[in-house]
């Protein structure tokens, strides 16, 4: 039995949570509560999460090495919920967990019975979260939309249009990442008043309202204020030169804030008069002559050696660190230090890395991990969990019902 013991440690052991999630947003949300300790049975459809294949990098079919690291800690099961019997068996595994956590649009989960007002009755305790694309209450409601979708609409993209002259993607899905853990941290929210109240809650988190609020947290800036006091943005970060700089041999990023460690900054680099220069000599005056201050880091850097000028900042206590690209994180030796990577045999894909949990919990983590599971690979021992004899999970197995 691939099953989770009991002991395991972690804040949320014992906690149940159906996860009818699919791609990154859902996932990395469900993947979250189950490193905490959770107990977590992956619902997939016939052919399974497209993740499964999305991804380059595999060892065998529908096994991504990205669907390896958002599906560690779950449980599959395949239910087919366009039929009777497999919407009935999905229901029963809600009725006795704790969170139901999906990001199937609104008015599909509706038509289902799965939406919090059909499921309340049948688990008054239920914790129902919703990821979705777009609030209900909006016009852009029950659209589709990935991560891109939401970059482009919520002004991630139009932040680079500010800073490069044209709109670009962050190169990886922050929104969902940032969606997914957002929604993590309000199930964690609802558990806790579920034990003050015993009710259960319905969620809604959207992905453009919440990266919306990312971005204009940021960036609103004078347009706090109504009206507004000047120009939306700041411009340290819409800069062009907000990005690691030059040097001789590579690059190195630098980030002096404070009186102290900007003066300590000008001294480094020979350059003490610039402490007196007036855009310069207060934190105000650096952000109000951000470019300024900003050619002055680009036209000192660019004379050194990165390991030299790290040298010379450490000395002098100045915000400074080198560059890693994605392959350099793989030997990076504060990682290292920490335990960050970790190897294991995996059942069926043998020897894979995966990433060790950072939170950390004095009160106990989760001790055993499990790999991210095949599709369907726990069908038969879940429905088993469920109250299902072994003739009736031969005949939803034989009509398709699941698999």
């Amino acid at each position: 039995m691939n099953r989770p013991a009991k002991g395991t440690g972690g804040p949320l052991e014992g906690v149940k949570v159906v996860d009818l999630t699919t791609v990154v947003v859902g996932p990395i949300c469900t993947r979250t509560l189950a490193d905490q300790g959770a107990e977590v049975v992956k619902v997939e459809a016939p052919g399974g999460d497209i993740l499964r294949y999305l991804a380059a990098g595999s060892r065998t079919p529908a096994m991504s090495g990205k669907f390896i690291n958002f599906n560690r800690n779950k449980r599959s099961i395949v239910l087919d919920i366009k039929q009777p019997e497999g919407l009935a068996a999905l229901k029963r595994l809600i009725a006795a967990a704790d969170v139901f956590v999906s990001n199937v649009r609104p008015a599909a989960l509706a038509r289902a019975g799965l939406d919090h007002a059909s499921l309340a009755p049948l688990n008054p305790r239920l914790i129902h979260c919703g990821i979705v694309a777009f609030g209900t209450d909006g016009r852009y409601a029950n659209r589709p939309a990935y991560d891109p979708i939401i970059q482009s609409l919520s002004g991630v993209a139009g932040t680079f249009d500010r800073a490069i002259g044209e709109p670009r993607f962050v190169p990886m899905v922050m929104t969902d990442h940032i969606t997914g853990l957002v929604s993590a941290q309000a199930i964690g929210f609802a558990l806790y008043r579920r034990e003050k109240t015993g009710v259960g809650e319905a969620i809604e988190v959207p992905m453009f309202e919440t990266m919306a609020s990312f971005v204009t947290s940021e960036h609103l800036g004078a347009a706090t204020f109504d009206p507004p006091e000047g120009p939306t943005g700041d411009a340290r970060l819409l800069s062009a030169d907000y990005r690691p700089l030059p040097t001789l041999d590579g690059y190195i990023t630098v980030r002096p804030n404070d009186n102290r460690q900007s003066f300590a900054f000008f001294d480094a680099i020979g350059r003490p008069e610039l402490k007196e220069d007036p855009r310069f000599s207060t934190p105000i005056r650096r952000t109000e002559n951000a470019a300024d201050y900003f050619t002055v880091q680009v036209e000192a850097l660019a004379t050194k050696t990165t390991a030299t000028w790290l040298e010379i900042f450490a000395k002098a206590d100045v915000p400074a660190a080198g560059y890693n690209t994605i392959d350099d994180l793989l030997e990076d030796p504060h990682l290292q230090d920490v335990g960050f990577w970790n190897f294991d045999e995996h059942p069926t894909e043998g020897r894979i890395r995966r990433t060790r949990t950072p939170v950390t919990f004095r009160g106990g983590m989760r001790e055993q991990v499990l790999p991210a599971p095949r599709l369907g690979a726990q069908t038969r021992e879940i429905l088993a969990e469920a109250g299902y004899d072994a003739v009736q999970i031969d005949a939803m197995l034989a009509t398709g019902a699941a698999q």
